[in-house]
């Protein structure tokens, strides 16, 4: 930062106002080095043990059932628990509060924060574990790992291990500002125009999350009275409305954050580890591999619509022409309707 920069008044201590900086010294660049390696190491470490420890778990039950699908169970549920942990465990052992003091203690975004993590955690595990019971076999998807011969031998280290990674990666979203003591309850001063951030944060979350939702029960009701592929309601939007959801449920959390003057750089490897991993690795890239593969060998006639549907809708982000799509309007009066539950309960609770 070059001399004579500004700098918010929530972040230089002088409320309603910009101060002058100086240049910053070597010594300045250090120091931020050092805070910068001390939150990785109080926040991505512990979820790296977490994660890492709770992929072994899911590995061993795998192994035994030989069903590749319940490391997807802990995708939800092991970021639940990763917020749960910063929030409220690391807090109570580093005050010396009992559990329910230090959510107590926790400011309203930090709980609007927790709350937003476990509410997508609880939706998606219950989606994904009732939806493995009731098939009573693998997912199609991992068809192919199961009949490598040599796939359980390695699968920790190629699959379980490295998505526990990005589940630590995931979680800074939210654990850097869960668990600092030194957060409290208090709110940081909001930054300008920080009332309308917060409420695009929540009404970017209320939307994906019912995006999400949407998406997994039409396909669900789609599946019972029709073996074609599902190209109405969120899917009229694009080819996968339920991971698209999910990178806004995501994405709202550092917005969040920033509307309170609360943003940390750290905050942004969330979302964008949870994008790639969705676009480029597991998520819509290997949903649809599976589904040409299979549709080709078994169904040639949802291949044929499957090429049709690539053709016309994208797959993860909406084309602009999808504005005026009565699902799109609809997804943005939903999130509106969240913005407006948000801002009574805030007032009710804290009355």
């Amino acid at each position: 930062m070059a001399y004579g920069s500004k700098v918010p008044a929530n972040l230089a201590g002088a409320e309603g106002s910009y101060v002058q900086m100086p240049n910053i010294k070597p010594q300045a660049l250090a120091s931020s080095t050092t805070n910068m390696l001390g939150l990785l190491h109080d926040n991505l470490l512990p979820s790296l043990n977490l994660h890492s420890s709770l992929a072994l778990v899911a590995y061993t039950a795998s192994r035994v059932t030989r069903r590749v699908e319940l490391k997807d169970w802990l995708w939800p549920s092991g970021m639940v628990l990763n917020a749960w942990y910063h929030g409220v465990w690391a807090r109570s052992s580093e005050t010396g509060l009992s559990l329910g003091e230090s959510l107590s203690t926790l400011g309203w975004t930090q709980k609007l924060l927790l709350g937003g993590v476990t509410l997508w955690g609880v939706r998606l595990f219950t989606r994904i574990a009732t939806r493995s019971v009731k098939r009573e076999k693998d997912d199609p998807r991992y068809d192919d790992m199961n009949q490598d011969t040599s796939f359980w031998n390695k699968a920790f280290f190629t699959v379980f291990l490295p998505e526990a990674v990005f589940q630590a990666l995931v979680s800074l979203s939210w654990s850097v500002v869960l668990q600092q003591g030194t957060l409290g309850s208090i709110e940081a001063t909001p930054p300008q125009y920080g009332a309308l951030l917060h409420g695009l944060a929540i009404g970017l979350y209320t939307t994906g999350l019912n995006m999400e939702a949407l998406a997994d029960q039409q396909l669900k009701e789609h599946k019972k009275k029709s073996g074609n592929l599902n190209r109405t309601g969120v899917f009229s939007i694009v080819r996968h409305p339920n991971y698209l959801g999910d990178a806004l449920v995501h994405f709202s959390f550092p917005l969040l954050l920033a509307a309170n003057g609360m943003f940390h750089p750290l905050s942004l490897v969330g979302p964008l580890a949870n994008y790639a991993f969705l676009r480029f690795i597991g998520g819509d890239k290997q949903n649809e591999e599976s589904q040409e593969q299979r549709y080709k060998a078994d169904a040639p006639k949802k291949y044929i619509q499957l090429e049709e549907w690539r053709a016309n809708k994208n797959s993860f982000w909406p084309a602009l022409s999808e504005v005026t799509n009565p699902w799109s309007l609809a997804l943005v009066g939903i999130g509106a309707i969240g913005v407006l539950a948000e801002r009574g309960l805030r007032r009710y609770m804290l009355a």
